[in-house]
C-alpha cells in the first residue's frame, strides 16, 4: 500500500489541453521570432491578449460617443502595449531602442500573468521561458520562472541552466544581471 508521500504527483493537464497549450505556444514564439517590427509584436500581443481578457477576436470601431461605453473602450485600447506606459521606459538610464522592441512582449507577460490562463502553473512556466527567449539577453534550459516575476529592462538579464525563479520576485536588471547555474531565486535580487 502506498503512502500519501509515495505517490508520484502528476503536476499537468489532460493531454488535449497540453496539446492545445504547446501549440498556442509555438504558435506565438514563431510570430515573436518573425516580427523584430514593434508595430507589428504590439498588434500581436493586443490581439492574442483580446481573446484572453474579452473572449473575442479584436476587431470594430469603438464607440467614443456614448459614456456607457467609456469603461470598455478604456480597457480595449489598454489591452494594446502602445497605448501603455511602463514605469521602466521612463527611466533615464533605459537603452530607448532595445526597451522598445521588448515592450509588446513586456506587456503580454505582465497582462499574462494577471489573466486566469496566467495562473495556470504549467502553462505559466512554459509561456514565461518562451518569452525570456525573446525579452532576455539570455535563457538557459530547464529554467523555470514563476508567477508575477518582475524585471526593469530584461536586456540585461542572463539567466543561466536548471534555475528556478520562485513566484513574486523582482530582479533589477537596470545593469547586467547574470542568474548562475542551478540557482534558486526565492527572493528579489537588487542589482549590484
Amino acid at each position: 500500500m502506498s503512502t500519501p508521500s509515495t505517490l508520484p504527483r502528476i503536476c499537468k493537464p489532460l493531454p488535449e489541453a497540453e496539446t492545445a497549450y504547446l501549440r498556442w505556444i509555438a504558435h506565438l514564439d514563431t510570430e515573436f521570432a518573425r516580427h523584430q517590427n514593434i508595430d507589428r509584436r504590439s498588434e500581436l500581443v493586443r490581439d492574442e491578449l483580446h481573446q484572453l481578457f474579452l473572449g473575442r477576436p479584436h476587431g470594430g470601431k469603438l464607440n467614443f460617443t456614448l459614456d456607457t461605453e467609456l469603461p470598455f473602450n478604456v480597457l480595449e485600447l489598454t489591452l494594446d502595449p502602445r497605448n501603455v506606459t511602463l514605469e521602466a521606459e521612463c527611466f533615464d538610464d533605459v537603452n530607448a531602442e532595445q526597451y522598445a522592441l521588448r515592450k509588446p512582449l513586456l506587456w503580454f507577460w505582465k497582462m499574462f500573468d494577471r489573466s486566469p490562463v496566467g495562473l495556470n502553473h504549467w502553462l505559466g512556466l512554459r509561456v514565461r521561458a518562451m518569452l525570456g527567449r525573446h525579452i532576455f539577453r539570455h535563457i538557459g534550459r530547464h529554467v523555470q520562472i514563476g508567477h508575477n516575476i518582475t524585471f526593469t529592462y530584461g536586456y540585461n538579464l542572463a539567466i543561466e541552466d536548471n534555475c528556478t525563479l520562485h513566484a513574486n520576485i523582482f530582479l533589477d536588471d537596470r545593469s547586467e544581471l547574470i542568474v548562475p547555474s542551478g540557482a534558486i531565486v526565492a527572493e528579489s535580487l537588487p542589482r549590484r
